[in-house]
């Protein structure tokens, strides 16, 4: 766990601006000491913003709840409220390692729950205050630019500011997929059941049905962008606007056909819902246990430093429980490896990534086809065919945005072997194609990086990080 939270702090510390050498280059190296304004923290205020949002709205329809009597609906939105803020006091607690230090202000904001705007607070401190004072730097950072095909290494001085900024940056994507997927996903689910069910959508709710999709929205952006920069450690990455738009359309129709899908059988066989959501996570949380005991693996020993056996565990369980719950609504863009210490396996895999979105795709269709068979009165005076053709050309859409993100907006897509054209075209070809006698098949290997980068020692390629420019 801690790799996986240390594993993307360099790309975070240089999230700004690119800046000019301030030095002639020094044994190939261009020395770069003044470094340009550093960034907003836009990526904790828009978490914190998001996290009062939806705990004040469900805050607000628990009382609307109170006052009509309805304590069924009551007490399920207060479970799926306080379990996801529960949840991120701890995640943030346990990234910024709090209960080895003497913060005991801190520590009783997030018993009461508003750890989050303590925390945003810090970083809006650390961030007015950078660069008023000349402060030393703690570590130096090497990259080599690629621009047009030229490699040249250059090194930064990281002070103090943008350290803890790259902490606060951590800890704020982390739980911003926390809150996502255990918490806003569950409750939107719940109230677009109720809606259907009581056959009224005030606008307390229609406000917490609002909030709790941007915020797995958001939170599915993060998911993605964490998954780049941790496959792509070594790489700085710069993700275009076109990609975050690409990726906010995917994602959102992914996301929402998916949610629609399942509450629409849910209002049509209520108990049978229960089996497949449950039949869902069992299946996505023992895949990688499964995957750990056919390797015959050992346990990582880098989780934590002062984690036992049974604490490294535990993490583990807790870490592909969020994995599993990221899966039942969405593709989670990583495939997870508890044998390694990273946790995330790193090779792209298209095969797995096809056969989610086939399986999804089918299932979907599944449960829209049931419900429009065993659909209840409610629906009278809606057109079900349409609905559920509308459902199906959403989700086409979802995974039409996605081959378009990986084949042409994917920060790293020059580092591919293959890309989605390629599997296309080697998925429609391999079924009119004769085979190839051993003697006349040609190796073609990949293109090699290194030798980009001009008179640089390749040898000290794996030691130092590339940023990619298009």
């Amino acid at each position: 766990m801690e790799r996986m939270c240390e594993v993307t702090r360099e790309n975070e510390i240089l999230d700004h601006q690119q800046p000019q050498p301030s030095h002639q280059p020094q044994n190939g190296v261009d020395l770069v000491r003044d470094q340009s304004k550093i960034q907003p923290p836009f990526s904790v205020i828009i978490a914190t913003v998001l996290y009062c949002a939806e705990f004040i709205s469900a805050a607000v329809l628990c009382s609307k709840y109170d006052e009509d009597e309805d304590y069924f609906w009551m007490g399920l939105t207060i479970t799926f409220m306080l379990v996801p803020a529960v949840l991120t006091q701890l995640a943030l607690t346990f990234i910024h390692r709090d209960l080895g230090r003497d913060r005991p202000l801190v520590l009783f904001l997030h018993l009461l729950l508003l750890g989050p705007l303590i925390r945003c607070f810090e970083a809006l401190v650390i961030y007015f205050q950078a660069g008023k004072k000349e402060e030393p730097y703690v570590t130096i950072s090497r990259k080599i630019m690629l621009k047009k095909g030229q490699g040249t290494p250059m090194e930064w001085e990281i002070g103090h500011s943008e350290r803890k900024l790259a902490a606060h940056r951590n800890a704020f994507k982390r739980t911003a997929v926390i809150q996502a997927f255990l918490g806003s996903t569950p409750q939107l689910t719940l109230q677009l059941y109720a809606t259907i069910q009581e056959k009224e959508l005030p606008c307390t709710r229609a406000v917490v049905i609002g909030i709790t999709l941007v915020s797995i929205t958001y939170g599915a952006l993060v998911c993605s962008i964490l998954a780049i920069q941790i496959k792509y450690d070594d790489y700085k990455v710069r993700v275009r606007p076109v990609a975050y738009v690409c990726m906010v359309l995917w994602r959102g129709l992914e996301i929402a056909t998916r949610t629609t899908a399942l509450v629409l059988f849910s209002t049509a066989l209520t108990y049978w819902v229960v089996p497949v959501a449950l039949g869902n996570l069992l299946f996505f949380f023992f895949l990688p246990w499964v995957e750990f005991w056919r390797r015959r693996a050992s346990l990582p020993e880098n989780v934590e430093k002062n984690f036992s056996k049974l604490g490294t565990t535990v993490v583990l369980c807790l870490v592909t429980f969020l994995y599993a719950a990221i899966n039942i609504f969405c593709w989670s863009a990583v495939q997870l490896d508890l044998a390694d210490r990273d946790l995330i396996e790193k090779q792209m895999s298209w095969g797995r990534l096809a056969l989610y979105y086939c399986a999804r795709f089918a299932e979907n269709v599944f449960l829209v086809v049931m419900w429009y068979f065993f659909r209840t009165d409610f629906y009278e005076y809606v057109c079900a065919p349409l609905m559920v053709v509308q459902l199906v050309i959403g989700y086409s859409l979802a995974v039409l945005f996605m081959m378009l993100f990986y084949q042409y907006c994917h920060p790293c897509r020059r580092l591919f072997r293959h890309n989605v054209a390629d599997c296309l075209r080697c998925a429609c070809c391999r079924r009119g194609a004769r085979p190839v006698p051993v003697a006349d098949q040609t190796l073609v290997l990949p293109p090699d990086l290194t030798s980009q980068l001009g008179d640089c020692d390749t040898a000290v390629f794996d030691d130092i990080t590339v940023t990619v420019i298009d």
